[in-house]
């Protein structure tokens, strides 16, 4: 099986990185070098693709990117991350997951990230076997230890390796890494999956997601790059972030985004004058909940 041993980042660019990043880089090579063989859940977030990226350089064909397709993925983000990972010849396997057919998971109470991420890694490891991988890993990073996201709880259960956690890499130091690679993605804003704009409670459904995937389109198609539209029924909240706000507010660009919202089947339109703030939808949640982190 073939490998690639040679880094893509010259020594000027690790050095912008700084040095304890590339210590961590090191750590991480190391990691993987020791699993032997790994698949990658893979979104094409910039942690995922730099987790694959870094792990096809070390392992070559010794790894496998694994994409789920689904409608929780918007089409945009499912282009991009094939986009990736073939332009660096990375080996890819798209699969099809259920999570929507899931009542658990419809229901979208506010464990709907671990029903979305046990589907997904109860798919990938029956392929593991059959494809004779060893482990699996996915993109988790330091901060998002301390961060409320279910799914880490799936991927225990499941047995599932967080290289870059491990490895003690922040989310910057990875944007800070990709960028010495040369990976474009380096600056991507997070794209978590569509069901997370949804209000809790209200039933996650393939109509709702595409409704919220139109209408971020549409915005983008306005200029704006890092945004949320947050559906709460017949209202749509937009989120912008702080930096992009000033040229929400005018009154041409308003009726801009209420007229596009509105097309995407929306009958109200709030501007959320806080700007974009990363699981503002977890706002709402007991405190209780939100200490768990990734129980």
């Amino acid at each position: 099986m073939a490998t690639v041993e040679n880094t893509n980042l010259s020594q000027v660019e690790l050095a912008e990185s700084g040095a304890e990043a590339v210590l961590k880089l090191r750590a991480l090579e190391a990691r993987l070098k020791q699993l032997g063989s790994v698949m990658v859940a893979y979104s094409g977030g910039v942690d995922s693709a730099f987790l694959a990226a870094t792990a096809h350089r070390v392992l070559g064909d010794q790894m496998l990117a694994v994409l789920a397709d689904s409608p929780s993925l918007a089409r945009r983000d499912f282009e991009q991350a094939k986009a990736f990972a073939e332009g660096l010849g990375m080996p890819l396997r798209v699969i099809a997951t259920e999570e929507l057919e899931r009542p658990e998971y419809q229901r979208n109470e506010a464990d709907r990230c671990f029903h979305c991420k046990n589907e997904l890694f109860a798919a990938m490891e029956p392929l593991g076997v059959k494809l004779g991988f060893a482990h699996i890993a996915y993109g988790m990073n330091v901060d998002d230890k301390r961060d409320y996201r279910p799914g880490q709880r799936a991927a225990v259960d499941h047995g599932v390796l967080a290289p870059l956690a491990d490895a003690g890499l922040t989310k910057n130091e990875i944007r800070s890494l990709a960028r010495a690679a040369g990976y474009a993605l380096w600056d991507r804003p997070a794209a978590p999956c569509l069901a997370s704009r949804v209000e809790y409670g209200r039933p996650v459904t393939r109509e709702v997601l595409e409704q919220v995937e139109k209408a971020e389109d549409s915005l983008r198609k306005l200029g704006f790059r890092e945004l949320r539209v947050r559906h709460h029924g017949e209202l749509a909240r937009v989120e912008i972030v702080r930096a992009e706000l000033p040229r929400a507010l005018t009154m041409e660009m308003l009726d801009a985004i209420t007229a596009a919202l509105k097309d995407a089947g929306f009958q109200y339109v709030t501007l959320d004058c806080a700007g974009f703030r990363s699981g503002s939808m977890n706002a709402i949640l007991p405190i209780d909940v939100l200490t768990r982190r990734g129980a």
